[in-house]
């Protein structure tokens, strides 16, 4: 890493899912209720998480469908995405698949690329200083204060999310639920995933057919499957207790 305190997150969804006003919140504690369709911008920002700075580099991109050629030029070297939708527009999930493959197809991009460069090195792969990082996913579903006009189930959410390797959370731009907290969530991961390319192990997350850490839905869930699935996950009382922490200052199921 030239910069191992540096995170480049790219932030992706249909239009008018909220891309906008959740960077917008955590840059500025700003909200708007005005759409105003993007194209690509970008913003610096810095947050000290678990007592380490970090310098977070965002990059709001494009809804629209005409534009995602270029989103998929400009934005796949990313550490992490997250993969924005709406809980009251079913189609935002849909979308997100789309967005989802070109990211998957960019990680075994990295690790053929990974490879490679070690044949041609002629190292043995136990030898090698680095291994690939794989990008990190998170999915939020945003808008979660307008519960009386969800269409989008946490549970569905929260599977939609797990069957493709994803982070979980759901988020409210307007009412800032959940917004520094799924960044935090996306800086963990990533550090965590670039120890594991060291050669360091995972502390508590499971691992993948390709050894590399499988992101934990962390998400505040309404009392139901998804809550008890949610604790499953996890690795013990100390989750526990964090869970039920963060679900008393949760809004979005009140």
């Amino acid at each position: 890493m030239d910069n191992p305190q540096k995170i480049t997150i790219t932030i992706c969804g249909d239009g008018g899912c909220g891309k906008s006003s959740i960077t917008l919140r955590l840059v500025r504690s700003q909200w708007t209720h005005e759409y105003d369709p993007t194209i690509e911008d970008s913003y610096s920002l810095t947050r000290t998480i678990d007592g380490q700075t970090y310098y977070l580099s965002l990059t709001d991109t494009a809804g629209q469908e005409e534009y995602r050629g270029m989103w998929a030029s400009s934005n796949l070297r990313s550490d992490a995405f997250l993969l924005v939708y709406d809980i009251t527009n079913p189609s935002s999930l849909d979308v997100l698949q789309e967005f989802n493959d070109l990211i998957d197809i960019e990680a075994e991009t990295r690790i053929d690329a990974w490879e490679n460069a070690r044949d041609q090195k002629g190292r043995k792969k136990d030898k090698d200083p680095m291994g690939p990082v794989k990008p990190i996913k998170i999915v939020a579903g945003n808008k979660c204060d307008l519960q009386g006009s969800r269409q989008i189930p946490a549970q569905r959410g929260l599977e939609w999310a797990r069957q493709r390797g994803c982070g979980f959370m759901e988020t409210s731009a307007r009412n800032t639920v959940n917004i520094e907290e799924t960044f935090a969530l996306i800086v963990r991961r990533v550090v965590e995933a670039r120890r594991i390319a060291m050669g360091g192990t995972p502390a508590g997350t499971g691992l993948d057919g390709s050894g590399m850490t499988v992101t934990a839905p962390l998400s505040p869930l309404p009392g139901g499957p998804e809550k008890q699935l949610a604790l499953e996950d996890g690795d013990g009382g100390s989750t526990r207790s964090r869970f039920r922490a963060a679900l008393r200052k949760m809004t979005c199921w009140r």
